[in-house]
């Protein structure tokens, strides 16, 4: 009777891997699935070999330093300098809402009588135009103005000269420097600031220029106001 061929025994462990190749995971296999191969570096390595690792991509570039200025501090972005010039715009709505009121009563009391004047005989007379309304308008106009200067000069001159900030500046955390750091902010610096802002105004488009020319200007980030002025606006803490 022939006898089955006899197989060589298997080594403890299971098979050996061939050269560069993988070797399945000792041990018993529930439900029959095959085990996941495991890496094995080639016979032919170098010493120190090891295995690729995953490859995340190219490092990412850090976030460049805030400009400073010649004294060290940061200087204000774009975005906080035009949210303090709306919150000092607010203020001075607010302002000229509290001015408005009593003009207005004023101004009623003034023309009022002369615009309902009646004759002895009770035939209303034709008011003057210009003696009875456009002066009188003009004048509570001029009274209104002069007051909104005397306002926005404290307001923009001594509180800045004080403390280097408006309650805008303060509310972004910004304040107002001279660009010479061995120099303190003074009240004529502060002056010329304020004069420069107002006078833009003046002509059409010239103050969105002044203050759309912290955009472009390298390295200090100054409008036009602050070029005159020779102040720069910084972050700070409070």
């Amino acid at each position: 009777m022939t006898q089955p061929p006899s197989y060589p025994t298997p080594p403890v462990g299971g098979p050996h891997p061939a050269a560069g190749g993988v070797a399945p995971q000792p041990g018993p296999h529930p439900h029959g699935y095959a085990a996941p191969p495991q890496y094995a570096p080639p016979q032919y390595a170098p010493p120190g070999y090891a295995p690729p690792q995953f490859y995340g991509g190219p490092p990412r570039p850090a976030a460049p330093p805030p400009t400073l200025t010649p004294g060290g501090q940061p200087l204000a972005s774009f975005t906080d300098r035009l949210l303090a010039v709306l919150i000092d715009a607010a203020v001075f709505l607010v302002i000229g809402m509290v001015l408005a009121v009593p003009a207005v009563i004023i101004f009623m009391a003034i023309v009022l009588p002369d615009l309902i004047r009646v004759a002895p005989d009770g035939t209303a007379i034709e008011p003057d135009f210009v003696r009875d309304l456009l002066l009188p308008m003009l004048w509570i106009e001029l009274a209104v103005f002069a007051i909104s200067l005397v306002i926005g000069y404290v307001y923009y001159v001594e509180m800045m000269f004080k403390t280097g900030q408006t309650f805008g500046k303060k509310s972004m955390k910004l304040r107002i420097v001279p660009l010479d750091p061995t120099r303190t902010l003074d009240r004529r610096a502060a002056a010329k600031r304020y004069l420069v802002q107002q006078g833009t105004g003046l002509i059409p488009g010239l103050s969105y220029l002044d203050g759309l020319w912290q955009l472009w200007d390298k390295p200090w980030q100054q409008c036009l106001h602050d070029k005159v002025a020779g102040t720069v606006v910084v972050k700070v803490s409070s």
